[in-house]
Protein backbone atom coordinates (compact mmCIF):
# COMPACT_ATOMS: atom_id res chain seq x y z
CA UNK A 1 0.00 0.00 0.00
CA UNK A 2 1.29 3.14 -0.70
CA UNK A 3 1.06 5.70 1.50
CA UNK A 4 2.26 9.82 1.87
CA UNK A 5 3.97 10.85 5.33
CA UNK A 6 3.33 14.00 6.77
CA UNK A 7 5.61 13.58 9.92
CA UNK A 8 5.39 17.68 10.85
CA UNK A 9 8.16 20.24 11.75
CA UNK A 10 9.44 19.11 15.03
CA UNK A 11 9.71 15.17 13.76
CA UNK A 12 11.34 16.56 10.82
CA UNK A 13 14.08 19.26 12.34
CA UNK A 14 14.16 17.90 16.18
CA UNK A 15 12.96 14.56 16.66
CA UNK A 16 13.87 12.30 13.24
CA UNK A 17 14.30 9.52 15.81
CA UNK A 18 10.82 9.32 15.74
CA UNK A 19 10.47 9.80 12.12
CA UNK A 20 12.57 6.74 11.02
CA UNK A 21 11.05 4.64 13.96
CA UNK A 22 7.57 4.95 12.54
CA UNK A 23 8.82 4.55 8.70
CA UNK A 24 9.87 1.26 10.63
CA UNK A 25 6.69 0.22 11.24
CA UNK A 26 4.83 1.47 8.39
CA UNK A 27 7.66 -0.72 5.88
CA UNK A 28 6.99 -3.51 8.08
CA UNK A 29 3.46 -3.67 7.61
CA UNK A 30 3.67 -3.56 3.94
CA UNK A 31 3.45 -0.18 2.97
CA UNK A 32 5.62 1.94 0.34
CA UNK A 33 6.17 5.47 2.24
CA UNK A 34 6.56 8.87 0.20
CA UNK A 35 7.20 12.48 1.09
CA UNK A 36 6.56 15.33 -1.05
CA UNK A 37 9.83 17.01 -1.96
CA UNK A 38 8.32 20.63 -1.04
CA UNK A 39 6.52 20.25 2.41
CA UNK A 40 6.75 23.66 4.93
CA UNK A 41 5.24 24.18 8.18
CA UNK A 42 1.29 23.67 8.21
CA UNK A 43 0.76 27.16 10.00
CA UNK A 44 -0.71 25.34 13.21
CA UNK A 45 0.89 28.38 15.65
CA UNK A 46 -0.64 30.98 12.99
CA UNK A 47 -3.98 29.58 13.17
CA UNK A 48 -3.65 29.51 16.65
CA UNK A 49 -3.13 33.28 16.99
CA UNK A 50 -5.47 34.17 14.68
CA UNK A 51 -3.91 34.57 11.96
CA UNK A 52 -5.63 32.78 9.18
CA UNK A 53 -5.11 35.27 6.11
CA UNK A 54 -1.03 35.72 6.45
CA UNK A 55 -1.00 31.81 6.93
CA UNK A 56 -2.55 31.28 3.47
CA UNK A 57 0.94 30.90 1.74
CA UNK A 58 1.74 27.89 3.93
CA UNK A 59 -1.82 25.95 4.06
CA UNK A 60 -1.43 26.44 -0.48
CA UNK A 61 2.20 24.66 -0.01
CA UNK A 62 0.73 22.03 1.75
CA UNK A 63 -2.01 21.56 0.47
CA UNK A 64 -0.23 21.45 -3.16
CA UNK A 65 2.08 18.88 -1.96
CA UNK A 66 -0.29 16.44 -0.41
CA UNK A 67 -3.68 17.01 -2.97
CA UNK A 68 -2.21 14.75 -5.53
CA UNK A 69 -3.97 11.89 -7.83
CA UNK A 70 -0.73 9.38 -6.35
CA UNK A 71 -1.62 10.33 -2.48
CA UNK A 72 -4.85 8.39 -1.62
CA UNK A 73 -4.00 7.93 1.69
CA UNK A 74 -1.53 10.41 3.87
CA UNK A 75 -0.45 9.08 7.26
CA UNK A 76 0.36 11.92 9.92
CA UNK A 77 2.83 11.67 13.04
CA UNK A 78 1.65 14.42 14.88
CA UNK A 79 -1.99 14.92 15.71
CA UNK A 80 -1.96 19.20 16.60
CA UNK A 81 -0.46 19.70 13.02
CA UNK A 82 -2.67 17.22 11.71
CA UNK A 83 -5.73 18.78 13.08
CA UNK A 84 -4.80 21.76 11.86
CA UNK A 85 -4.80 20.73 8.36
CA UNK A 86 -8.69 18.53 8.55
CA UNK A 87 -10.46 21.38 11.32
CA UNK A 88 -8.24 24.32 10.58
CA UNK A 89 -7.64 24.96 6.56
CA UNK A 90 -11.39 24.78 5.75
CA UNK A 91 -11.82 27.94 7.76
CA UNK A 92 -8.35 29.35 6.09
CA UNK A 93 -10.30 28.69 3.09
CA UNK A 94 -13.76 29.68 3.92
CA UNK A 95 -14.08 32.61 1.42
CA UNK A 96 -12.23 30.64 -2.04
CA UNK A 97 -13.96 27.95 -3.30
CA UNK A 98 -11.29 26.21 -4.94
CA UNK A 99 -8.99 25.97 -2.80
CA UNK A 100 -11.55 25.16 0.45
CA UNK A 101 -12.32 22.03 -2.36
CA UNK A 102 -9.01 20.85 -2.32
CA UNK A 103 -8.89 20.95 1.86
CA UNK A 104 -12.15 19.40 2.11
CA UNK A 105 -10.56 16.63 -0.30
CA UNK A 106 -7.09 16.44 1.51
CA UNK A 107 -9.42 15.91 5.00
CA UNK A 108 -10.50 12.43 3.16
CA UNK A 109 -7.43 11.08 3.02
CA UNK A 110 -5.81 12.52 6.31
CA UNK A 111 -4.98 9.58 9.14
CA UNK A 112 -3.22 9.48 12.35
CA UNK A 113 -0.64 7.30 12.35
CA UNK A 114 -2.28 4.52 15.37
CA UNK A 115 -5.77 5.20 13.84
CA UNK A 116 -4.15 4.26 10.49
CA UNK A 117 -2.57 1.03 11.49
CA UNK A 118 -5.66 -0.24 13.76
CA UNK A 119 -8.77 1.13 11.28
CA UNK A 120 -7.08 1.05 8.11
CA UNK A 121 -4.80 -1.49 8.14
CA UNK A 122 -6.69 -3.86 10.61
CA UNK A 123 -3.89 -4.56 12.54
CA UNK A 124 -3.59 -4.35 16.45
CA UNK A 125 -0.15 -6.59 17.18
CA UNK A 126 3.15 -4.83 15.14
CA UNK A 127 5.28 -7.98 16.66
CA UNK A 128 6.99 -5.50 19.17
CA UNK A 129 8.76 -6.26 22.24
CA UNK A 130 9.07 -3.61 24.91
CA UNK A 131 10.15 -4.93 28.23
CA UNK A 132 9.19 -1.96 30.89
CA UNK A 133 6.43 -0.28 32.64
CA UNK A 134 4.51 2.82 30.06
CA UNK A 135 2.16 5.20 31.02
CA UNK A 136 0.48 7.33 28.40
CA UNK A 137 -0.49 10.61 27.96
CA UNK A 138 -3.96 11.23 25.58
CA UNK A 139 -3.13 14.15 24.50
CA UNK A 140 -5.75 16.73 23.83
CA UNK A 141 -5.69 17.31 19.84
CA UNK A 142 -5.15 13.39 18.99
CA UNK A 143 -7.89 12.19 22.02
CA UNK A 144 -10.23 15.40 21.49
CA UNK A 145 -10.14 16.90 18.59
CA UNK A 146 -9.38 14.12 16.16
CA UNK A 147 -11.43 11.01 18.26
CA UNK A 148 -8.27 9.02 17.83
CA UNK A 149 -8.61 6.85 21.66
CA UNK A 150 -8.64 3.11 21.45
CA UNK A 151 -6.05 2.97 18.53
CA UNK A 152 -2.91 3.99 20.44
CA UNK A 153 -3.96 1.29 23.61
CA UNK A 154 -5.03 -1.33 21.48
CA UNK A 155 -1.49 -1.56 20.50
CA UNK A 156 0.08 -0.88 23.68
CA UNK A 157 -1.76 -3.79 24.73
CA UNK A 158 -0.17 -6.21 22.31
CA UNK A 159 3.05 -5.02 22.44
CA UNK A 160 4.99 -8.40 24.10
CA UNK A 161 6.98 -7.13 27.65
CA UNK A 162 5.17 -4.38 27.96
CA UNK A 163 3.40 -3.60 31.31
CA UNK A 164 0.73 -0.45 30.86
CA UNK A 165 -0.03 1.43 33.90
CA UNK A 166 -2.95 4.01 33.43
CA UNK A 167 -2.20 7.48 34.96
CA UNK A 168 -4.71 9.33 36.69
CA UNK A 169 -6.50 11.87 34.53
CA UNK A 170 -4.51 10.73 30.97
CA UNK A 171 -7.19 12.75 29.27
CA UNK A 172 -5.96 16.34 30.42
CA UNK A 173 -3.73 18.84 28.75
CA UNK A 174 -0.10 18.97 29.56
CA UNK A 175 0.16 22.78 29.24
CA UNK A 176 1.43 23.20 25.56
CA UNK A 177 -1.44 24.03 23.61
CA UNK A 178 -0.38 25.60 20.46
CA UNK A 179 1.01 28.59 21.37
CA UNK A 180 -0.87 29.00 25.03
CA UNK A 181 2.46 28.06 26.41
CA UNK A 182 4.37 30.91 25.01
CA UNK A 183 1.52 33.24 25.63
CA UNK A 184 0.44 32.03 29.07
CA UNK A 185 3.78 30.56 30.52
CA UNK A 186 3.52 30.39 33.79
CA UNK A 187 -0.01 28.87 33.88
CA UNK A 188 1.13 26.65 31.19
CA UNK A 189 4.20 25.45 33.73
CA UNK A 190 1.92 24.92 36.73
CA UNK A 191 0.06 22.53 34.40
CA UNK A 192 2.53 20.41 33.00
CA UNK A 193 4.21 19.89 36.64
CA UNK A 194 0.52 18.54 37.51
CA UNK A 195 0.74 16.45 34.26
CA UNK A 196 4.08 15.13 35.23
CA UNK A 197 2.80 14.05 39.31
CA UNK A 198 0.56 11.78 37.87
CA UNK A 199 2.97 10.45 35.35
CA UNK A 200 5.66 10.01 38.86
CA UNK A 201 2.72 8.55 40.49
CA UNK A 202 2.43 6.07 38.29
CA UNK A 203 5.38 4.37 39.02
CA UNK A 204 6.47 3.84 35.23
CA UNK A 205 9.67 3.99 33.92
CA UNK A 206 8.69 4.90 30.12
CA UNK A 207 5.41 8.15 29.29
CA UNK A 208 4.82 7.94 25.64
CA UNK A 209 2.01 9.75 23.41
CA UNK A 210 1.47 10.24 20.03
CA UNK A 211 1.28 14.12 19.71
CA UNK A 212 5.16 15.43 19.69
CA UNK A 213 4.66 18.54 21.16
CA UNK A 214 3.23 17.26 24.11
CA UNK A 215 5.92 14.98 24.82
CA UNK A 216 8.63 17.74 24.28
CA UNK A 217 6.54 19.78 26.50
CA UNK A 218 6.46 16.92 29.42
CA UNK A 219 10.26 15.74 28.82
CA UNK A 220 11.07 19.21 29.57
CA UNK A 221 9.49 19.39 32.83
CA UNK A 222 10.58 16.20 34.03
CA UNK A 223 14.10 17.02 33.06
CA UNK A 224 13.64 20.57 34.98
CA UNK A 225 12.23 18.24 37.72
CA UNK A 226 14.89 15.84 38.15
CA UNK A 227 17.18 18.88 38.48
CA UNK A 228 15.77 20.39 41.34
CA UNK A 229 14.51 17.35 43.08
CA UNK A 230 11.02 16.94 42.75
CA UNK A 231 12.24 13.45 41.24
CA UNK A 232 14.88 11.43 42.27
CA UNK A 233 14.72 8.96 39.07
CA UNK A 234 14.70 9.33 35.30
CA UNK A 235 11.61 8.42 33.46
CA UNK A 236 12.20 7.91 30.10
CA UNK A 237 9.68 10.25 27.16
CA UNK A 238 8.80 8.17 23.90
CA UNK A 239 6.55 8.46 20.76
CA UNK A 240 4.23 5.32 20.71
CA UNK A 241 6.12 4.84 17.15
CA UNK A 242 9.30 4.47 18.79
CA UNK A 243 7.93 1.48 21.22
CA UNK A 244 6.08 -0.32 18.18
CA UNK A 245 9.38 -0.03 16.33
CA UNK A 246 11.11 -1.62 19.76
CA UNK A 247 12.23 -5.60 19.53
CA UNK A 248 13.40 -5.97 23.11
Amino acid sequence: MKIAFFPGCMVDMIYPEIGIAAVNVLERLGCEIEMPEKIVCCGQGLINSGYREENKAAARMIVEAYDTPEYETIVSLTGSCMNAIVNDYPLVFKDEPEWLERAARLKTKFFEFTDFIVNELGVTDVGAVFNDTVTYHKSCHVTRLLGVKEPPLKLLENVKGLEYIEMAHADRCCGFGGTFSFKQPVIAGEVVYEKCQTIIDTGANVICGADVPCLMNIKGALGRMRADGRLDRDIRVMHIAQILDSRG
